[in-house]
């Protein structure tokens, strides 16, 4: 499967690969997957969260698809679309757009912390399945991300207080609740149709949908009055967050373990929360650290759980 997967990767980076390039590959996308959320956050600021959504998705995958097409490569056909289409709702039109909805409301690194912790809710939906094989290392990581969490919010109770801090809340909880199934989703499916190229399909799809929902909700704003701060986001997000960090995750994936690639879910919410303190001078104070880190550890125990009985997918662990 990895020969497969790396047989399609679009820069044909594996021809010419090493361990030296793979480490450098994993530290780029630790820190560029953490500063999208930063990035989504300015961009918000001047324009309507699902507008800076639906133009960075339909950029990122114009990148995406013009790359393929300069290759000749043909479209999906027949059922292939279906798998496609399932993603792109849950990934792109449902997980990315409540992501970057819900930081206009609440701290880029927050709306981090709640989107690294997404296996958590990997435990929930087995439990209502009624899946009986959890394991005890399972149980513990959600109780410490579930304590965790606990922390994180305890300095933020009277924030609760503000209905559009606990709309962001929301946004956040389910774009990542969308994220866990789009993993469990990928899981059961094997497609045969490029998987690199149907990220750019989904991003795509997902785009040309929110724009329709944008204009049909009157969210927007023209595109001749979107502000310079948003389009450097924009254009940060599409490219940096959406191509080049997806890249190097490809090109990690291919020459590190998986186990040593998924530390950068662990990094993400730490640049985050720095770059979010440093930028926009969010609430950064041992509540959140401690928490963030019993969360983290939780996640960890969870992932390893999951991992051994082959349910996560190798796929990004953030909407961003």
């Amino acid at each position: 499967m990895a020969k497969l997967l790396a047989s399609m990767n679009p820069l044909s980076l594996h021809k010419r690969g090493t361990h030296a390039k793979a480490l450098l590959a994993l530290a780029a996308v630790s820190f560029l997957w953490g500063t999208t959320w930063v990035g989504s956050k300015a961009g918000v600021k001047y324009m309507p969260a699902l507008q800076l959504a639906s133009i960075r998705q339909m950029l990122g995958g114009a990148l995406y698809i013009g790359f393929f097409m300069a290759k000749g490569r043909a479209f999906p056909r027949g059922k292939e679309w279906w798998p496609i289409l399932t993603l792109s709702f849950l990934n792109f039109f449902l997980s990315n757009s409540f992501s970057t909805w819900g930081v206009k409301y609440i701290s880029s690194g927050l709306g981090a912390i709640i989107g690294a912790v997404f296996p958590l809710w990997l435990v929930v939906i087995a439990l209502i399945a009624g899946n009986s094989k959890l394991t005890t290392k399972s149980i513990i990581g959600f109780l410490l991300g579930f304590a965790g969490i606990c922390i994180i919010f305890y300095d933020h109770l009277a924030d609760f207080l503000n209905p559009e801090f606990r709309f962001g809340i929301f946004l956040s909880v389910m774009g990542t609740l969308s994220w866990a199934f789009a993993t469990l989703y990928t899981k059961k499916q094997v497609l045969g149709f490029n998987p690199y190229f149907s990220i750019g399909l989904q991003m795509m799809i997902s785009g040309i949908a929110l724009f329709g929902v944008t204009r049909i909700t009157g969210e927007h704003i023209p595109i001749t009055e979107i502000p310079m701060p948003s389009w450097i986001a924009i254009l940060y997000l599409a490219v940096a967050g959406s191509v080049l960090a997806f890249m190097a995750y490809l090109y990690a994936l291919q020459h590190l373990p998986t186990e040593q690639v998924s530390i950068y879910a662990y990094i993400n919410p730490i640049v985050a929360l720095l770059l979010g303190t440093w930028l926009f001078d969010e609430k950064l104070n041992a509540y959140i650290l401690i928490g963030g880190v019993v969360a983290l550890i939780g996640v960890y125990l969870v992932n390893e759980a999951f991992r051994k009985k082959q349910i996560v997918s190798d796929q990004p662990t953030a909407s961003q």
